[in-house]
């Protein structure tokens, strides 16, 4: 869901490789004037399951929970970034980087103990990488993430010594998540992004791993946001959750953390088991960590199990395995903490498990620096 910072970082670096940018010494160019995120807008489907390209940064991202034969649970994401660069060029080249498109899977694998993770990264064009207007269709060479007419998404990532074919059926109506998908990210009214979600995708498909292929069942959670503001200049970093209740719910939280640890701003959105939907203001979520772990390779320290509470609805968010940590500094330049997680009834580790879900923790590495 918080993925605005990571994505920019990642458009700045590439904009810095001579490899990835275009050669227009000769060229006039100009600042990109980005378009706000309004309240009143109004999301249209499919238009908006597509790209839109004016805006600074746009994300798909998928993450869910498998099952294979035999084995025991799985956690698996896959995302792609779409990044607009600050000026544009008149150059006509088709090397021109008038867009860049960044991908990344990771697959949590409890038998390894830690993440397999792969990224790509290209500008959009001749045909090797793009995201489509009018309907979710985004690439990098053979990876892929697109929603068929018949109504279902199929992602395909192929990594060293992994990789996931899958296809992802809705089970029920999309979630606009904030105020008719106008998300606020904090004090400011230009602090927000368009964003929607797609809870309880049922999953279906193919992992290949160490020569192996199996077929993995599951379910899957769909963010797909677009945003041009950067967040408030008081903002360190984030915590986020997408849970998939068992009883056919679904709860998405997240505060936006301040250079103290604090709470700058938060917010979220439950739909219950009979379809009521229930927007929260920031006084109504709660955050608060129960367990640390320390990365043994970076010595970051994460907060990976946390008492979750909304109005209705509390739960323990505890992980997978603990080293789901992303080194991501030779790409976006940063390290955030992704995982697996299950949603249990308060109580401690004896608790019923009442969903399963995902936990993003970014900025606990240092604060990100755009």
């Amino acid at each position: 869901m918080m993925r605005l910072m990571l994505t920019l970082l990642v458009a700045l670096m590439l904009l810095g490789q001579p490899a990835l940018a275009a050669r227009a010494d000769f060229a006039p160019s100009r600042a990109v004037t980005y378009p706000p995120v309004r309240p009143d807008t109004r999301l249209e489907f499919p238009r908006d399951h597509g790209s839109h390209p004016d805006y600074r940064t746009e994300w798909w991202y998928l993450t869910g929970w498998l099952e294979e034969p035999g084995g025991g649970p799985l956690g698996f994401q896959v995302t792609f970034f779409r990044s607009r660069p600050p000026r544009e060029s008149a150059n006509p080249s088709a090397f021109n980087p008038r867009q860049l498109i960044f991908a990344h899977a990771a697959l949590a694998d409890p038998a390894l103990g830690r993440l397999r993770h792969a990224e790509r990264s290209a500008r959009a064009g001749l045909g090797l990488a793009g995201a489509e207007a009018g309907n979710t269709r985004v690439w990098i060479d053979d990876w892929h993430l697109s929603l068929g007419a018949d109504g279902r998404y199929r992602a395909h990532v192929a990594a060293e010594g992994w990789g996931l074919d899958l296809e992802l059926a809705p089970t029920q109506s999309l979630l606009l998540q904030g105020q008719g998908g106008y998300s606020r990210k904090g004090p400011g009214a230009q602090e927000a992004s368009h964003y929607y979600s797609w809870p309880q995708l049922r999953v279906s498909g193919t992992l290949r791993r160490d020569g192996r292929a199996v077929g993995v069942r599951g379910s899957a959670w769909l963010d797909h946001e677009w945003s041009t503001t950067i967040l408030n200049p008081a903002a360190a970093g984030w915590d986020w959750t997408g849970v998939n209740l068992n009883d056919g719910g679904a709860l998405m939280a997240f505060r936006i953390r301040d250079k103290t640890g604090g709470s700058l701003w938060a917010g979220g959105t439950r739909r219950d088991a009979a379809g009521g939907v229930r927007v929260f203001s920031p006084a109504e979520v709660s955050w608060r960590p129960l367990r640390q772990w320390r990365s043994p390779r970076t010595g970051v320290v994460y907060p990976v199990a946390w008492r979750l509470a909304v109005p209705g609805l509390a739960m323990e968010l505890r992980p997978l395995l603990d080293d789901q940590e992303l080194d991501g500094r030779g790409s976006t330049g940063t390290l955030y903490w992704e995982g697996a997680v299950r949603a249990l009834a308060p109580g401690g580790a004896a608790g019923a498990e009442i969903g399963r879900g995902y936990l993003e923790l970014t900025g606990y590495g240092g604060e990100l620096d755009l």
